[in-house]
């Protein structure tokens, strides 16, 4: 960085509406129609209000940075300019504003005018043209959320990636609209039909095509999907199958059953709602024959699957069948598949038919489906250890036809789009999309791409690793996690059947994102982004892969073998290998090296040059922001720490990056049973990055422990929310974000050297940064009184159980105090030579602070909890504004206990003072609109 730039503080590397981002995040997680996600899977995608946040507040200059704070502008002024940053926010990251061109246009505006401010600082150095924003770029796209949310805010934005999925889906959502400048369609869909846009033109387009892809597929396959004929009870007649429920069988290893197959079923239930219960009812006739019945009945039955965790039932003898055989007879091939039902839709209700009275086609596979291997990841490809080694074996025979036929259907539909495009009058030149053409060729391109969309979302579907969903009467998709489980009964969907899961449902689902996609140019690149770009001066932010989490490459190809049939004659330097690239793939591999060390190693020299790149092609004047999904599994009493979590921020901070910032970016409700003390509490973390200055010096052990313990409080004390237009960070969130001031300190100098003088790690680094939050938290620190510091110590040791009495005797007067003391204060019992402290819902509900002659700020904390989980907000509001004085030490108590609790793992504590601190400004907001003179003249009654 030039020693000479003036680079103003972003709004990010400051202060966030951390909950406002948190709740509209979660809340994304329930749309559906038009999000981007529904337009192919790809894993572990961050939410549109997260990306379009971050990238605001990383453009955005901060009030009281450089530009602040000065002799022309008060503290308070700048807290109530971020507070009008903050409502852009609050406006930008909601669902229903996603293309509101309105709020956009206030967000775009504000970018502007910081980046205006940041050129006149830096007048005449190249780099800064204030007429033009700096480029965007992603160099690990991935889903393309972050490019996406680049684009709609107005940036010319790159994506790279080295994985030709996420080219395949980048290419849809950056290059293809605002590419060809329409507004008709071509298709002869509907006469005369004009689109008011070029999305929509594109969306009736596609719509057109794929429906030509299903008349044309439907010659081809359908004598493999027959209607069967209706039993008279059910209407008679031929009808339509829209799925069949298949269970794999396994032959029984009991002499008994004579070799017999015996069916892997995890559930009987067909239907599992409340007045319509249906059910497998598997039978074995008086000749050892098995047959399925289907019956029906309102109340619901208790019914047992014939395989569990441990093992299967045999149906014929009613013994064992051990996992272990199991999986020796699927890799044998010798495990088969049974039909147990299917589902027919009759006067808009789903009828099911016993698998007994059908007969289904006996299919061969194509002999050129591809053949590519399923890397075995212990506990992620768990089909491998049943035999299923390839993908293809993911795959019924039934099920490869129909993938199959619909992939060659689409390469062959192109030059069709051509023609009908030169009909139109696009261009008839010979450029393609990747090549920069917008001409019939390059349109083509465009529909095709869109087309192997929609057969991305049926291989997600038409597979034998679905699952049938009982409650809902449906099939649930193959990939609802990042894994390839077993799966013992599955649901085969009708491709042409035009039910849910079939063809004409992914051209719904696909037309709907298409419609909301942004104009604007964007463009994408296949490229390991551990090798320099030809990008300069790049606004970056990105979501790298997270050291082992996500095997991508190994379980994109079962996307990439259908895809790459559909569209390598027309993207061969995408599609040019016959398996996604792995070797070069920035990830813990355990598929791929030898042992664990060895994948380690990869991970961190790999993203080392991975950031190094990055930190040569980022814009000095804006900081880059990289998110990481952190686990925190790791958490002791030493504090939260992760192998992988470590690693990347030792890579962040050898490639020449200095960390000025870490933001929890939450998708689930912190306040949740699961989530506190869970992996699945935070789903990523933000780290704010700028270039580390050339002048860095090292320093000393002794001197980052000082700067930590001269810096750290003022920090979290903003954090807290004591820094007035900072939102306070929730207890739950308060380890992750406390790491950014403290890694601040440490990735600011080129190195911080031990006694022995060799550099400290990150891992060192990090236990002294979480002590010195500890430390902070902790009330021996503070000016607690005797009867609170009894009751901190004896709760870290007890919790809520019992102690002996003497032992507590001895903690009270090394504390001040005694227990008949804490006993009188109200908030311990003692008894029978035992002792413990009172739950909050133990606590008297007509207790009043001005009449109590001993108050310990434990009490005070414990009735506020009291008070908002049996009434609301504002009454704990009331009952603050009677002991205003005591409000700033309960906050810093309700922190410090959840950080006790979260160590120990004590969810169900930990939980109510999270919720205490997550309510706070509500609170303290409405103790401030109780007059307290005439609250004491009233009888004060909880």
């Amino acid at each position: 960085m030039s020693s000479n730039m003036k680079t103003p503080k972003k709004l990010i590397e400051v202060a966030l509406p951390l909950d406002d981002i948190n709740v509209a995040a979660a809340k994304e997680k329930s749309i559906r129609h038009g999000h981007p996600s529904t337009l192919h899977l790809w894993w572990a995608r961050r939410p549109l209000a997260a990306a379009r946040a971050v990238l605001f507040a990383q453009m955005v200059n901060d009030p009281g940075g450089e530009r602040g704070w000065t002799s022309t502008k008060t503290k308070a002024q700048a807290a109530q300019e971020r507070e009008k940053l903050f409502d852009i926010i609050r406006d930008l990251v909601k669902w229903e504003n996603t293309n509101n061109e309105v709020v956009l246009s206030r967000a775009k505006a504000a970018i502007k005018k910081s980046w205006q401010e940041t050129c006149d600082l830096n007048k005449g150095k190249p780099g800064f043209n204030s007429e033009e924003l700096p480029v965007f770029h992603d160099p690990f796209a991935g889903g393309g959320t972050i490019p996406l949310e680049a684009k709609r805010l107005g940036f010319l934005s790159y994506a790279s990636d080295l994985n030709p999925i996420p080219i395949l889906l980048n290419r849809c959502m950056l290059e293809i609209v605002g590419r060809f400048g329409i507004t008709e369609a071509i298709s002869k869909q509907e006469d005369g039909l004009f689109a008011k846009d070029e999305a929509s033109a594109i969306a009736a387009d596609l719509k057109y095509y794929a429906t030509r892809i299903l008349e044309e597929s439907k010659k081809v396959l359908v004598d493999n999907y027959p209607k069967i004929q209706m039993p008279n009870e059910l209407g008679g007649g031929k009808r339509k199958v829209l799925t069949w429920i298949w269970c794999r069988t396994v032959s029984s290893p009991n002499p008994m059953a004579k070799g017999k197959h015996s069916p892997l079923l995890k559930t009987r239930f067909l239907s599992n709602k409340k007045g319509r219960y249906i059910w497998i009812d598997p039978i074995v006739n008086d000749v050892g024959d098995l047959t399925f019945h289907i019956r029906r009945t309102e109340s619901k039955p208790t019914l047992k699957g014939t395989i569990g965790r441990s093992g299967a039932t045999c149906i014929y003898t009613d013994s064992t069948i051990p996992l272990s055989y199991i999986r020796e007879q699927g890799k044998i091939g010798k495990i088969k598949h049974r039909l147990v039902a299917a589902i027919v839709l009759y006067q808009k209700k789903k009828l099911y038919i016993s698998g007994d009275e059908i007969t289904v086609p006996d299919i061969k596979a194509p002999i050129d489906i591809p053949r590519n291997e399923i890397l075995h990841w212990s506990g992620c490809t768990n089909v491998c250890v049943y035999g299923m080694t390839k993908f293809k074996d993911l795959f019924s025979p039934r099920q490869q036809v129909a993938m199959y036929t619909f992939a060659k259907c689409i390469h062959e539909i192109h030059d069709e789009i051509v023609q009908d495009s030169i009909e139109f009058g696009l261009k008839k030149d010979n450029k393609t999309l990747v090549s920069g053409g917008s001409g019939a060729f390059a349109y083509a391109d465009a529909i095709c791409l869109f087309l192997a969309c929609c057969l991305g979302r049926a291989a997600d579907y038409w597979n034998s690793v679905t699952s049938w969903e009982s409650t809902g009467e449906f099939v649930a998709h193959a990939f609802t996690k990042h894994a390839l489980p077993m799966i013992w009964d599955y649901g085969e969907i009708n491709p042409i059947g035009g039910g849910g899961g079939s063809w004409e449902s992914a051209i719904g689902w696909v037309v709907r994102v298409i419609k909301n996609l942004p104009q604007g140019k964007g463009f994408v690149l296949q490229h390991n982004a551990m090798e320099p770009s030809k990008i300069n001066n790049a606004v970056i932010s990105t979501d790298p892969p997270y050291y082992d989490n996500v095997p991508y490459s190994n379980l994109s190809d079962f996307f990439y073998m259908w895809t790459r049939i559909a569209l390598k004659g027309y993207f061969p330097d995408n599609f040019q290998t016959i398996q996604t690239p792995k070797k070069d793939e920035l990830i813990a591999s355990h598929s791929l090296h030898d042992n664990i060390d060895d994948a380690m190693k990869f991970f961190s020299e790999g993203m080392t040059r991975a950031l190094t790149c990055i930190n040569a092609e980022t814009n000095p004047a804006v900081p880059i922001t990289l998110y990481y999904a952190f686990k925190q599994s790791d958490t002791s009493e030493a504090g939260t720490s992760s192998t992988g979590w470590e690693s990347f921020l030792e890579s962040v901070i050898k490639s020449g990056f200095s960390i000025t910032g870490t933001w929890p970016i939450r998708t689930e409700r912190a306040s949740r049973g699961r989530a506190i003390g869970s992996n699945a509490l935070a789903s990523s973390v933000v780290l704010v990055c700028r270039k580390r200055k050339k002048s860095a010096d090292e320093v000393s052990r002794r001197q980052f422990q000082r700067e930590l313990r001269e810096k750290m409080p003022d920090a979290l004390e903003a954090m807290l929310g004591g820094e007035e237009g900072i939102s306070p960070i929730a207890p739950v969130d308060l380890s992750q974000s406390a790491i950014g001031p403290g890694m601040a300190i440490f990735s600011k100098y080129e190195g911080v050297l031990n006694q022995d003088g060799k550099k400290m790690s990150v891992h060192d680094a990090m236990i002294l940064i979480n002590r010195a939050i500890t430390e902070y938290l902790n009330p021996d620190s503070g000016n607690f009184d005797a009867d609170t510091l009894f009751c901190d110590d004896w709760f870290g040791q007890y919790g809520w159980g019992e102690g002996q009495f003497g032992e507590a005797n001895v903690l009270a007067q090394a504390k001040g105090t005694t227990v008949d003391g804490v006993v009188d204060a109200g908030v311990l019992v003692s008894g029978g030579g035992k002792v413990r402290l009172l739950k909050w819902s133990e606590y008297p509900s007509d207790w009043d602070p001005k009449t109590d002659k001993r108050t310990p700020i434990w009490e005070a904390c414990h009735q506020i909890i009291r008070v908002l989980n049996q009434q609301s907000e504002t009454q704990a509001g009331t009952l603050l504004a009677m002991m205003p004085e005591r409000g700033e030490a309960i906050r810093q108590l309700a922190y410090h206990l959840y950080t006790q609790c979260e160590r120990k793992k004590w969810a169900e504590e930990a939980r109510a003072y999270n919720e205490l601190i997550g309510s706070w400004h509500a609170i303290v907001s409405a103790s401030q609109d109780v007059d307290v003179h005439d609250e004491q003249q009233r009888e004060f009654d909880f």
